[in-house]
């Protein structure tokens, strides 16, 4: 016994059989036609959006994002640990400072 599948947007779904990717969808009977049909979901592709920067500091950046304030720092290890202890502490104050910056220029002042 043969059964036929009615597939609707065929050639989409085939071109993306062919790029060897999954095809999630539902299968059913149609109660119009009686026949069996595949529908394939139509999945986005998630895209994030970009984190805005903040402000650029000498060995790093501050960004924010939807939902964190991101702070980044690297330093090199030749200066020595006494410069990078001190380095992490004046970065972590212009980060402080960019932070706040950036929450008062968003008040509107009368």
């Amino acid at each position: 016994m043969k059964k036929y599948i009615y597939l609707m947007n065929a050639l989409e779904l085939m071109s993306r059989l062919m790029v060897g990717k999954r095809v999630e969808g539902v299968l059913y009977v149609d109660e119009e036609t009686g026949r069996l049909t595949f529908k394939a979901w139509n999945r986005k592709e998630r895209t994030r959006s970009k984190d805005r920067l903040v402000k650029k500091l000498p060995w790093g950046w501050v960004k924010e994002s939807i939902e964190r304030v991101k702070v980044f720092g690297s330093f090199p290890k030749n200066m020595g640990m006494e410069f990078v202890v001190r380095e992490i502490d004046h970065h972590a104050v212009d980060a402080k400072v960019a932070v706040t910056d950036g929450e008062l220029d968003l008040i509107e002042f009368c």
